[in-house]
């Protein structure tokens, strides 16, 4: 594999992604870059085509590049062309980075302007709001014998379930359940309802267990949905402007996103690039997956991606990827210095 060889390479792929049409050697030669005549890329080609870099399509088409070919190509031979300053600030303007944004809004204000930056369909997985603690309990009468039990976090998360009881509680049975429920949750770390603090709880709760027990199955039941990976796809309307892409796949995919979510919690770091032969969990044949993680502080707090044609402008997209997944971490990492340093003043 020569440099020369590695330039045709390199300009079959862009070539192909620009136009979306198997690339002849009349249209290679005839670039700059390339600067050799048509029967020598011809010959290049062919030898590509046998490296498995390179396949034809059809036998008088041009070649379009395999798996393979994509893969040597994001990793050794395509320059990144980088964010302009006018991308970057209407970006910064997405994130909603005000004082008032919390760590869900500034993930789905992320997810949003990646799918829109992109056109493809933006997917974020979000592991913060295990890292968050429980900062209020309330149980609230909203109607004869219906209680609002209400959980918020740290983070700004906010879960609540309405329970139907028996009969309705007296003031006293009011005040004691919802004392008890700020003693023992309040402050918690929400990685820490497991289930076995929930059987303790329902063991301390002792002769008012038959008054309360739907009032507490709907606490267990919050306290399982905090627990749950936040999982947010955006712009899947995308995916059928792409004729590569089959439709019927792409509702499989809407129908299934979750699935997804393993492919995006894989542990590594930096940039990775994923094709439909690395797992077959892809439901979208000719798709591509980018994927980063972000973190908050020092741990690890999600992981972001976009799903979109094989044939994508990698060397575009991978730096959207990379300055999403670096502001996101600096966001989420600057506000939770600053809740420590606000829990420290007082």
């Amino acid at each position: 594999m020569n440099k020369r060889k590695l330039k045709i390479l390199a300009a079959v792929i862009e070539e192909y992604v620009r136009t979306g049409e198997p690339v002849g050697s009349k249209i290679l030669a005839a670039l700059p870059e390339i600067n050799v005549s048509a029967a020598t890329v011809r010959n290049d080609m062919a030898a590509l085509e046998q490296m498995g870099f390179l396949e034809q399509p059809h036998t008088s088409a041009g070649r379009i590049p395999t798996i393979s070919g994509y893969r040597l190509y994001i990793e050794q031979l395509m320059n990144p062309t980088g964010m302009t300053e006018e991308e970057k600030q209407w970006l910064d303007s997405m994130f909603a980075v005000h004082g008032s944004a919390t760590e869900e809004l500034i993930i789905q204000n992320a997810t949003t302007a990646l799918a829109e930056l992109t056109k493809c369909a933006a997917i974020v997985t979000d592991f913060s709001p295990q890292f968050s603690i429980i900062s209020k309990v309330e149980v609230i009468p909203t109607g004869k014998r219906v209680y609002l039990i209400l959980l918020i976090t740290s983070a700004g998360s906010i879960k609540n379930k309405a329970c139907r009881l028996e009969f309705d509680l007296t003031n006293e049975q009011l005040k004691w359940f919802s004392g008890f429920l700020a003693e023992n949750l309040e402050g918690i770390s929400v990685s820490d309802l497991s289930d076995e603090l929930m059987e303790n709880l329902t063991a301390a709760v002792g002769a008012y267990m038959m008054t309360i027990s739907p009032l507490l199955q709907g606490v267990c039941e919050l306290s399982r949905d905090l627990r749950q990976r936040a999982l947010l796809f955006r712009g899947e309307r995308n995916l059928f402007s792409y004729q590569d892409l089959d439709r019927m796949e792409i509702v499989r995919l809407i129908e299934h996103k979750d699935e997804l979510s393993r492919l995006l919690d894989d542990s590594f770091s930096g940039i990775r690039v994923l094709f439909q032969e690395d797992n077959q969990s892809f439901v979208i044949g000719n798709s591509s997956m980018i994927v980063s993680k972000y973190r908050k502080g020092q741990k690890n707090a999600g992981s972001l991606g976009v799903i979109g044609p094989m044939r994508l402008d990698y060397a575009k997209v991978i730096p959207y990827i990379e300055y999403f997944s670096q502001k996101i971490t600096d966001l989420l990492s600057e506000q939770s210095e600053q809740d420590t340093t606000q829990k420290e003043g007082v």
